[in-house]
């Protein structure tokens, strides 16, 4: 089985949504002026909840089909992932960025 959707706060709707399509994700549900929205790329959905303050800290690994390709479209939109692709120890090519509201996100493919 798989993860269908991970749910993070926001305090800050229009930048979490523009964020998320930046690296590919569209709008499922909800929009900008919503309290909360589904972003979808394939079969990854983030659920962004508006809120006062930040949630808690969380981390979302997504496997994706080319970590390379979407590292250079997170630089291309003007993203900061926190370093380049890279072989891990633990067998994943895989960069990390963090989001608008500091949730940590992995890309990555098994070697």
């Amino acid at each position: 089985m798989r993860i269908d959707a991970v749910t993070l706060a926001t305090t800050d709707m229009s930048a979490s949504i523009a964020f998320y399509e930046a690296l590919g994700f569209s709008i499922a549900f909800g929009g900008a002026t919503s309290t909360f929205t589904t972003m979808s790329a394939g079969v990854c959905h983030v659920n962004l909840t508006l809120t006062g303050s930040p949630g808690p800290w969380g981390r979302v690994i997504f496997h994706v089909d080319d970590v390379d390709a979407l590292h250079e479209r997170a630089l291309a939109a003007g993203l900061s992932p926190r370093h380049p692709p890279r072989d891990a120890d633990w067998g994943e090519r895989m960069f990390a960025i963090t989001d608008p509201s500091g949730h940590d996100l992995s890309f990555a493919r098994p070697l």
